[in-house]
């Protein structure tokens, strides 16, 4: 929890009462580390209750990221995704630090495939954490325009979940990309994201009491696929950080993706995370599927790559469960049989590259 008591910073985003006690925030992956100026950068969980009209405020500092002064652990910056969240988008991971290039500018850059659907260019500035750049990389209808200074986005009221609203927008509670992490390649430019598109949800609030020890939601969600005939959920997106542009991208009819992506200086894309319990490779500039192996489960685990003798191995844990079988629960409510049932598991898998 990130507990902003009266007269610290970001106290007075929290103007109801004690709120600030259970109002949330907490840390899901450990933070990326900037060994130039000793500051790491963490993404932050939702507020509770999920519904922002029952605490009132911008709620520092839910639903972002944060820059920590390692040596003293002092917030020192932050940038907040989307004030007083209500659909429980929160940033699950920590931007990766690239630099990157802008208008001829270069920039010392973090980098984040955001749960709320939008791709965030950032700059780290020293105790500061500027907006660059944002824009979607899924089907988002709640942000009609980002400010072009701070990017702060304006919000569709349409789109705002509360209580006793049942409220629909995209992309659903999962998000254009959950916690699965991206890789990045200084050699193609390109950072590699695993993400889930045409993937909506419904959320209605009821009232909730807060109770240690309870969940602290107070929500009814609801999952759904638009158009109901997408042609696609999962895929593996490729985008180049210095353009701002997506290069390729590889889509999964039948299949979400939670596979966490490793690019390699072979220029070659590993990831698993599909319900058909593929690992593949791919190739990093065109995207081209290189090979693939069938494993007993599902991979939501980070392939990891090692040298033996001068032989490079590749392995991974085969293993699903937890979001990756909500969400296909979920998707077989939506179109009944089409996403067959994954064995869960735990096994690791090594394979070899040819010398």
């Amino acid at each position: 929890m990130l507990f902003r008591s009266p007269g610290e910073p970001g106290s007075e985003t929290w103007p109801q009462g004690d709120q600030w006690k259970t109002g949330g925030g907490s840390v899901w992956v450990t933070g990326n580390y900037d060994i130039e100026t000793n500051i790491a950068y963490w993404g932050t969980g939702n507020g509770g209750p999920w519904m922002g009209d029952q605490r009132p405020g911008d709620n520092l500092y839910t639903s972002s990221t944060i820059a920590l002064n390692v040596s003293n652990g002092k917030i020192v910056g932050h940038f907040q995704y989307h004030p007083n969240d209500s659909w429980d988008w929160d940033e699950v991971s920590p931007p990766i630090l690239v630099d990157y290039k802008r208008n001829g500018k270069n920039i010392k850059g973090l980098i984040d495939f955001a749960r709320d659907g939008y791709m965030w260019f950032l700059e780290r500035a020293g105790e500061k954490i500027n907006y660059v750049q944002g824009q979607a990389f899924v089907k988002q209808n709640v942000f009609l325009s980002l400010d072009p200074k701070t990017g702060r986005p304006n919000v569709d009221p349409a789109r705002q979940p509360g209580t006793g609203k049942k409220t629909a927008f995209c992309p659903s509670l999962w998000g254009g990309k959950d916690w699965p992490p991206v890789s990045f390649s200084p050699r193609t430019r390109m950072v590699y994201a695993p993400t889930n598109d045409n993937l909506c949800g419904r959320i209605e609030g009821f009232p909730i009491q807060y109770r240690a020890g309870q969940p602290y939601t107070g929500v009814l969600t609801e999952l759904y696929i638009d158009p109901p005939d997408a042609k696609f959920i999962g895929e593996v997106q490729a985008w180049n950080v210095d353009t701002g542009k997506k290069t390729w991208s590889h889509k999964f009819e039948k299949s979400q993706n939670w596979g966490p992506t490793m690019v390699t200086a072979g220029d070659v894309v590993f990831s698993g995370g599909t319900n058909d319990r593929k690992f593949r490779a791919f190739d990093a500039r065109n995207g081209k599927v290189l090979w693939e192996t069938l494993t007993p489960s599902g991979i939501t685990a980070m392939p990891a790559t090692y040298m033996v003798d001068g032989r490079q191995f590749v392995a991974v844990q085969s293993g699903w469960g937890i979001d990756s079988r909500g969400m296909q629960g979920r998707l077989n409510i939506a179109r009944p049989g089409e996403f067959p049932e994954v064995p869960e598991g735990g096994s690791i898998w090594v394979f070899a590259l040819p010398r």
